[in-house]
């Protein structure tokens, strides 16, 4: 196929079917790592003015530095640039993992408290919670959903990252500064997604291939990877149209041990109190074990974009994008369990009768060993293990948007720009546990140091037996989906202006309705007329025909586990299709808010010599209108409606200055916001058996920061730089968690009860630190970069009920924040090969509360790797690592007073991703 077919003769030659099939067979690279053809062919925004009629031409590693280099050099702003090109000579795998190499990113596998699943989810700035960075994608909105029930009721703000591939880069543009043209919503700065656009490509016709696959260590499973793109456009650059398309999947199977499930004081009067001195009061673990998680994720979509340029005045750009994920998983969860509220009654204190010993240490009960005497008549016959299976055979997540944006001068002086569009997010897991208990009593474990893995001593974990309490299976779940979407239109303005210093003024105006609904439905026995009970909790119906063994992978957690039994996920999937429905709605679960907000700006961009910037204000208008149940005094579930509305002036100020022909200094000060996570303003997280839970504030204040930074950047030799910088923020109204109680219904005792809580309450808080950055391209193809983050965050609030008010031992420290944070990486190429590694690093932080505790993920790091070689001009092979070092995700728990306690470690595995990938 000659290279410069033109518009003409494709069409006449190729229906776009047999363009897809050629193609195909031509093969073209579309995924990360053959990106020259796409940097040879586009010219990118910040770089190429196409009124001008420039074209800017990048390939290969070192170009990308250059022209990522070059705009963050030019912005008047503090910014972070990732390209296309930089993404494809890395094993990026969706954009976040892109992200996590520049300096003040922090990047997180998973969206909560839920663990690691060997890919990364979320993206904060400036060791801060996730709901403070907004990700915009082309500059507007974009919903995104979850499919971890947890993360579905107490999320909504926060975009899953998992839906947006790394193909879909054109270029990432990372806001540390605030301007008053940016979209209102990060309080600690925005992440703007840029995809290619179909006029930007030099030739008529381009397409991009890459087919793979992916071998996960711990699964021993391969899986394939596909992605693709084809662009057109007409000879006269007037009408062009892009489609991109996904096909990805990935076994995964998580070894892991989840000690976090239960911590609690030991009750006075207990046996575990009267054997062992000292345990009165302290914390022990009442609920843990080993944990076997499996999980399929199939992520399909793609993109289409369609320009129209009929004059050189007048631009409309149409993009759709659809993004799914399905992941169904399964958690085989093998468990010690204690006895303290789920003996002969919810009350029972544990084992009474039985003889127990034990060690405490620092408030901590670190070793205990429970043994029933013989024909005692008076002790407990509480089963001293449970096997829980947790299925979740729908879980799912959707991102979808349509967009209109249009560009149009009216004259040498003024230029109009506008969006139109709608995104909606969707979140959605149908979930259902088989639980059944061992036949043995007693029990124990030892704890050795927080960061290792508890050793459990459970009778009988290596036989097959069922039997414990009544011998019955028990069940609980539901039904949770959550539908979260925006509809937005916004027009902005450039005037040119011809004062002294000042050289246009920008000025505009945005209007949108947001909307977020929960519903949630119960687990039900599909006998009609009888209960869940009668169904799901008859042992006769257990799969006893479909039981498996836990891996060995174990073994290299460091944990017992490898070959005890469980029931296999399509047995656990069968009963539940048997002998479950979901029906009912569990209304205190349920609500709806709907946000609509309004806001105008104005800023004045200046500049003169080696002096420029920007100055100006952003207005915002917000009401937030919050729809939940609540028990009424006759304990019926009544709507309840909150309604709140607030106004925001936010004002910002960004100077550059040029001090020497290789060195840029910078200030920005900025008041910005951040709308609290919808999910904390009504979502309901309960635990039934520990009797604790998450209870939304509909009346949550957003989230202001006051922040400044100053910055130097060095760029002392080609496709290199030095930088340093420094970053203040204060945060009035960043929410933590007070406690109290409150009555709710509860599955499992199947009657309203009461729960100890926690609840969102705004406060104070503070972040400050530092930034270092370094890249070089070295001689003979060689290069080298590193950067480092040091972060200080706490809260100052000391709000009443919350850990940093606690009279005694008081813990202030900010979700989020590690202290420490670097990267470093090298690379080579020249012309036939290409090659970098790179190894991520941050330091321990506080992820949230598990329970009724604090839980600290460990530190962390993560090596990485990727290797291409150019077969032809045409096609190349890529071999791509993840997690080499197959790292353990470790947490510990905190509770003030006492000696931490091991929480959950998780390992992943090794991810190999080998493709052939090519271009025409």
């Amino acid at each position: 196929m000659k290279r410069n077919l033109t518009a003409s003769s494709a069409a006449r030659n190729l229906t776009p079917i047999a363009a897809a099939v050629a193609m195909l067979m031509a093969g073209a690279s579309f995924s990360a790592h053959a990106q020259d053809a796409v940097a040879k062919e586009t010219k990118p925004a910040a770089t190429a003015d196409a009124d001008a009629g420039q074209t800017v031409v990048v390939t290969g590693i070192r170009a990308s530095l250059e022209q990522s280099l070059n705009q963050k050099r030019n912005s008047d702003s503090l910014v972070e640039v990732i390209t296309a090109e930089d993404v494809g000579k890395m094993p990026d795998k969706n954009v976040a993992d892109s992200l996590q190499r520049l300096p003040g990113v922090s990047v997180a596998a998973a969206g909560g408290g839920e663990g690691s699943f060997g890919e990364n989810d979320r993206v904060a700035l400036r060791g801060t919670p996730f709901g403070l960075t907004l990700t915009t994608f082309n500059g507007h909105s974009v919903g995104s959903g979850d499919w971890f029930a947890d993360n579905i009721i107490g999320g909504g703000r926060s975009v899953s990252f998992s839906l947006f591939p790394s193909e879909l880069i054109g270029r990432v543009t990372v806001h540390k500064g605030s301007q008053a043209n940016l979209l209102e919503g990060g309080a600690e700065g925005v992440v703007d997604i840029e995809s290619r656009k179909p006029l930007d490509f030099k030739k008529s016709l381009t397409g991009q291939v890459s087919l793979g696959t992916v071998y996960s260590s711990n699964s021993g499973k391969k899986d394939p990877q596909f992605s693709g793109m084809i662009n057109w456009k007409n000879e006269a650059s007037t009408l062009g149209v892009l489609v991109q398309g996904f096909h990805q999947k990935r076994t995964l199977s998580r070894v892991g041990q989840e000690n976090q499930i239960w911590y609690d004081k030991v009750e006075p009067g207990s046996a575990m109190a009267q054997g062992i001195p000292g345990a009165a009061g302290a914390m022990t673990n009442y609920l843990g074990g080993t944990a076997w998680f499996e999980q399929q994720r199939t992520r399909d979509g793609g993109l289409i974009d369609i320009q129209l340029k009929p004059s050189k005045d007048l631009m409309l750009d149409l993009t759709l994008f659809h993004s799914q994920l399905d992941a169904p998983n399964i958690n085989h969860n093998f468990m010690q369990s204690l006895g303290r509220a789920i003996g002969n009654t919810w009350a029972s204190p544990g084992y009474p009768g039985a003889n127990v010993t034990g060690t405490v240490s620092n408030g901590v009960v670190t070793s205990v060993n429970a043994t029933i005497p013989a024909n005692c008549t008076t002790c407990s016959t509480m089963s001293g293990s449970v096997q829980e299976i947790f299925s979740r055979p729908v879980a799912k997540s959707k991102s979808n948007f349509i967009n209109l944006d249009g560009k149009y001068r009216v004259n040498d002086r003024l230029m109009l720009t506008s969006k139109l569009g709608t995104t909606k997010g969707v979140g959605e897991t149908v979930s259902g546990a088989l639980g059944v208990w061992m036949p043995w009593t007693g029990g124990g474990y030892t704890m050795n140091g927080a960061n290792n893995p508890i050793k459990y001593n459970i009778p009988g974990a290596d036989k097959f037996s069922i039997g414990g309490n009544s011998g019955d299976p028990y069940t609980y779940g539901s039904h949770v989906k959550a539908v979260d979407k925006e509809t937005y239109g916004q027009v902005d303005a450039t005037l040119k202006l011809d004062l002294p210093a000042i050289s246009s003024l920008q000025f505009g105006a945005r209007v949108a309705q947001h909307e977020r609904k929960l519903d949630a439905i119960g687990i039900n026995s599909n006998v009609a007329g009888n209960t869940a009970a009668d169904a799901l909790g008859n042992r006769a119906n257990l799969p006893l025909g479909g039981l498996t063994s836990f891996p060995n992978g174990f073994n290299d957690l460091g944990t017992n586990g490898a070959g005890y039994w469980t029931f296999s996920q399509a047995a656990v999937n069968g009963w539940l299709s048997k002998y479950a429905n979901y029906s009912g709605h569990l209304r205190q679960n349920e609500f709806n808010i709907k946000e609509p907000t309004q806001s105008a700006y104005a800023m004045l961009n200046f500049g003169a010599d080696s002096f420029s910037g920007n100055i100006g204000v952003r207005f915002v208008h917000t009401k937030e209108d919050v729809d939940r149940y609540e028990l009424n005094p006759s304990a019926q579930y009544v709507i309840k409606n909150y309604t709140n509305t607030y106004n925001d002036f936010l004002p910002s100020a960004n100077f550059r200055l040029d001090v020497t022909k290789d060195i840029v200094g910078r200030f920005g000060i900025s008041r910005t916001m951040a709308r609290p996570e919808l999910g904390m303003m009504a979502g309901l997280d309960l635990r039934d058996q520990q009797l604790f839970g998450i209870v939304g504030n509909p009346n949550l204040r957003p989230i202001r920061a006051n922040n400044a930074e100053i910055g130097v950047e060095w760029y002392f030799a080609p496709k290199s730089m030095l930088s340093a910088g420094a970053f203040y923020s204060a945060l009035d109204g960043y929410v933590t968690y007070g406690s109290g109680k409150a009555t709710f219904f509860n599955q499992l005792q199947g009657k309203n009860t009461e729960y100890v809580v926690g609840t969102p309450i705004n406060t104070t808080a503070e972040v400050k630190g530092i930034e270092l950055a370094y890249v070089q391209a070295l001689p003979a193809g060689f290069g080298i970069n590193a950067n480092y983050t040091f972060t200080d965050g706490k809260e100052t609030g000391k709000a009443a009920g919350s850990a940093c008010g606690a009279l005694v031992s008081p813990d202030c420290t900010l979700i989020g924040t590690s202290k420490n944070a670097y990267n470093i990486g090298g690379f080579f190429e020249n012309e036939k090969l290409s090659a970098r590694l790179t190894y991520n690093f941050r330091s321990g932080y506080l992820n949230g509360t598990s329970r009724n505790s604090a839980a600290f993920q460990s530190s962390i790091g993560s090596l990485s790797a990727s290797i291409a070689y150019q077969l032809t001009e045409n096609l190349a092979i890529t071999l791509d690592g993840k997690d080499l070092n197959n790292p353990t995700v470790r947490s510990v728990i905190h509770t003030p007073g006492v000696a931490d306690m091991p929480g959950a470690l998780y390992k992943n595995g090794r991810q190999i991703y080998l493709s052939l990938q090519g271009k025409m």
